[in-house]
């Protein structure tokens, strides 16, 4: 029961920090590509790739903790 309680917390949190950043970013004007191991990837603003990364992090955070406690 806690376990759910946590994982649905993290779910919603994420959601709306990705929500909060989509609605950000509208105004947003510069533009970088990503470069990847294999390719990259299309032009897209710098604090959406930031975001995402920090949104990332913190559902990984949240299920490694889950899951180390067990």
């Amino acid at each position: 029961m806690i376990k759910l309680r946590k994982i649905s917390f993290s779910i919603i949190f994420n959601l709306t920090l990705f929500f909060i950043l989509m609605v950000g970013i509208q105004n947003s004007s510069t533009h970088k590509k990503v470069n990847l191991l294999i390719s990259e990837t299309i032009k897209l603003p710098i604090g959406f790739i930031i975001g995402l990364s920090f949104i990332g992090g913190s559902i990984t955070g949240s299920l490694l903790e889950i899951s180390v406690k067990e």
